[in-house]
């Protein structure tokens, strides 16, 4: 089945949902660069002209709520219902749905920005040319994307979630290098690319790119 991989996303976070959530919880706050990729998109997004900006795989929904407070037009989407009904119940003032970034249900040409902060983590190479093929469509031209991501060269596959129940994810870890050929490919220019905790066993990236 094609989409098995999507199935088995939405299907393990609906289950830890909740531990997750825990997780994640404070993770802002703890991360300085983290937070200052975030600060640097909203202040890119208003010198855009601001307008609509997605939180693409928004789990409980802190980015969403991070970029709201910095002033950004931002809602967002998840997979797994589970975690849109926990992002409303902590975030009751903005907007989340239910949706899938293989499909985005939003016009052409009709965001300013996008945030994918940590998201495509879940989607197969395969799958990755078509997801970001899709984010060019629905953004203006110049409009705005931040991807972060796993560093590394290899697949990790979950089967016990946080709070111990059993799940069946993987985590692609993917080199910049391979993200921004992607980016390239789909039409995107990079802008920055920050690595963040070079010498800790699994990395971060982010990386800011253009329509």
């Amino acid at each position: 089945m094609a989409d098995a991989w999507l199935s088995d996303t939405r299907s393990s976070y609906d289950t830890d949902a909740a531990g997750y959530a825990e997780k994640v919880r404070g993770l802002l706050g703890e991360r300085p660069y983290l937070r200052a990729s975030l600060a640097l998109f909203a202040e890119l997004v208003h010198g855009a002209g601001a307008g609509p900006v997605v939180d693409v795989g928004c789990g409980p929904g802190y980015v969403t709520g991070y970029l709201h407070d910095a002033g950004v037009d931002a809602f967002g989407i998840d997979l797994s219902p589970e975690m849109i009904a926990i992002a409303r119940r902590d975030h009751p003032g903005l907007r989340f749905e239910v949706g899938t970034m293989t499909d985005l249900k939003m016009a052409d040409d009709s965001l300013v920005g996008i945030v994918a902060f940590w998201s495509v983590i879940h989607v197969p190479d395969h799958a990755m040319p078509g997801v970001l093929e899709e984010f060019r469509r629905v953004l203006q031209p110049q409009g705005l994307l931040l991807v972060g991501f796993h560093v590394g060269d290899e697949t990790r596959h979950t089967s016990e979630g946080y709070t111990g129940r059993a799940v069946n994810v993987d985590s692609h870890h993917r080199r910049p290098s391979t993200v921004m050929g992607w980016l390239r490919d789909a039409g995107f220019t990079i802008e920055a690319e920050l690595v963040i905790g070079p010498d800790v066993e699994v990395p971060g990236a982010v990386i800011f790119a253009r329509r």
